[in-house]
């Protein structure tokens, strides 16, 4: 497994850059660190299939290629992204792992059953799904924020994690795992991120949840809470003043790389996390929850 000091620290400030929705890893500088060269697995997921969505970048690259090198093949959701979701893809077949690519809107329900059978024919199995998915937009105020962005900002994060576990857990057995990708937003929201905070509140009630109502199965349900993150999300929805700013007010006083969580979801998924469900881990360069 990775050490801090063999992963990429980002520094502040971040050069001002601004892309446009939903934002591409090829053209962020700098580049994040996915644990591509620093990730060392240990067989703590041999044999194991995964689902992860959003798998094409950021948190999902990281986990994929984290998920890979640990022993498990996994399914990568995306939207369109599909330059990005070939370099993940690459990265897992490298590891010696098999990598199923699987574009579409998880925000419908059909599209996430449509993920779940794919899995499931092409693994056999279902070991592990990541609900990962997001969608924010920076607005300022309220009456800005239309009826069209909220729906979509609903559905995309919390109406798909719904749709994928309740089309997962028939598929799971005793050891499996879900894994929620929550938000120190749920706690501690930014006004300008009104509706992708609302949702990351829900995800964690949804995680706790769901997490009682499957344990008599044997399935486990967490969350990652991950703080200030360089993915693409940041420099596609935020304006470039901020972006330069972006993760200088954690007590670490910078943000976080994507591979820089990629062990606490392996943790979840592996036997070490056994013992623990209904939990929300914070990865959040010392913030609070």
């Amino acid at each position: 497994m990775q050490t801090q000091s063999d992963s990429t620290i980002l520094e502040n400030p971040l050069p001002r850059q601004q892309q446009e929705m939903p934002g591409f890893t090829e053209d962020m500088t700098p580049r994040p660190d996915h644990g591509e060269e620093s990730y060392r697995g240990s067989g703590k997921l041999d044999g194991m299939a995964a689902i992860i969505t959003g798998g094409d970048s950021g948190i999902g690259r990281a986990v994929a290629i984290a998920f890979a090198r640990e022993g498990a093949d996994i399914l990568i959701s995306y939207l369109n992204e599909e330059d990005d979701a070939r370099e993940t893809a690459r990265w897992v077949e490298e590891a010696g792992r098999k990598a199923v690519l699987m574009p579409g809107d998880v925000s419908q329900e059909a599209h996430c059953r449509e993920i779940v059978q794919r899995a499931v024919a092409e693994f056999g199995r279902i070991d592990v799904l990541i609900n990962n998915a997001a969608h924010q937009d920076t607005i300022d105020r309220i009456e800005d924020i239309s009826s069209e962005e909220w729906d979509l900002t609903v559905r995309t994060n919390i109406y798909s994690q719904f749709y994928l576990s309740k089309a997962a857990i028939p598929h799971m057995g005793e050891g499996a795992s879900i894994i929620n990708t929550a938000s120190i937003q749920a706690s501690k929201p930014s006004p300008q991120l009104l509706a992708y905070a609302t949702t990351k509140g829900a995800i964690v009630n949804f995680t706790i949840g769901l997490a009682q109502m499957v344990a008599e199965r044997g399935i486990r349900v967490n969350a990652v809470a991950p703080g200030p993150i360089w993915t693409p999300l940041i420099p596609s929805t935020m304006p470039p003043e901020k972006v330069e700013q972006f993760g200088k007010n954690t007590p670490l006083g910078r943000p976080g790389n994507p591979a820089e969580l990629a062990g606490a979801y392996v943790l979840l998924a592996s036997r070490d996390g056994s013992y623990i469900t209904g939990a929300v881990i914070p990865v959040t360069g010392g913030n609070p929850l």
